[in-house]
């Protein structure tokens, strides 16, 4: 019936513009019928019309209708142009943020800047303001609100790992797990800071071109830390810890799992590299 309603609009021209624009949004929704009824004026639309099909699964829309349109793929945002972007707005709306926190939320956005934006709305509106009535977005609750791993206790379990303190190592799983973080997270996380890491190791003091938003004091921080692992020993425990990430999927105890991934780390990093190849 909306789709009756629609054809029967469209024939009308526009009072005040060039075109009439119709967007139907979630095209993939259509029924079959609704198509079928839009079927004549996509294929014969007015001079002043135009129609534009958005949705995020082209396959389920009726192969009639593809077959006449002309199809515009939308990739996703690259992270740095991303960040520029969120950069640009904080500046603009008079909010200030922490080092490492848009980062995060660019990271947490995957590309998408609905997502991104509305991550970010959630940071500020959830910020305290000072005196002066001025917003800034703590790196705590950043974290805590996007459920990520903090800098701290990364380091905390890479420099373990580094120095082969299988003590301090165990007692950051056991900080993990008592402050109910997901040990899959936290293991998702480590994975990215051994990538970060390996980054380091292989460009130097190039890696500020690639790690984008990374405050100058972590990148030392890591260039320091990626020294002590040296390249080869980043890589195998990198292999282990994306091994263990796979594991630990549908896993009954992924406490039990990032515990043997810390055996195994930390046994790997006592044994030859010929053994451990």
């Amino acid at each position: 019936d909306d789709a009756r309603d629609l054809r029967e609009r469209a024939v009308f021209a526009p009072a005040r513009d060039r075109f009439k624009i119709f967007i139907l949004d979630e095209a993939h929704m259509v029924t079959a019928q609704g198509f079928n009824a839009l079927l004549k004026l996509v294929e014969e639309p007015p001079a002043h019309v135009k129609f534009i099909f958005a949705t995020t699964e082209p396959e389920k829309v009726l192969g009639t209708i593809r077959s006449r349109t002309h199809h515009y793929p939308f990739r996703l945002v690259p992270p740095a142009a991303m960040l520029e972007y969120v950069e640009e707005l904080c500046r603009t709306e008079g909010v200030s943020v922490e080092a490492g926190v848009l980062p995060l939320v660019v990271r947490a956005g995957g590309g998408s800047p609905r997502d991104t934006l509305s991550l970010l709305d959630q940071l500020i509106a959830g910020s305290d303001a000072d005196a002066s009535g001025a917003t800034t977005v703590r790196y705590e609750r950043a974290v805590a609100l996007l459920g990520y791993t903090h800098a701290e206790l990364l380091d905390e379990v890479v420099d373990a790992f580094a120095s082969r303190d299988a003590a301090s190592a165990f007692a950051a799983v056991d900080r993990v797990v008592q402050t109910g973080q997901d040990p899959r997270r936290f293991v998702d996380d480590l994975l990215e800071r051994l990538r970060d890491l390996i980054i380091v190791a292989a460009t130097g003091q190039g890696a500020s071109a690639v790690l984008r938003g990374v405050p100058e004091e972590e990148l030392q921080r890591m260039s320091r830390q990626a020294g002590v692992f040296g390249a080869e020993r980043l890589s195998r425990t990198a292999d282990l810890v994306v091994t263990a990430l796979d594991e630990m999927t549908g896993a009954t105890s992924p406490r039990l799992q990032l515990e043997l991934l810390v055996a195994r780390v930390l046994a790997h990093a006592g044994a030859p590299a010929a053994a451990a190849a």
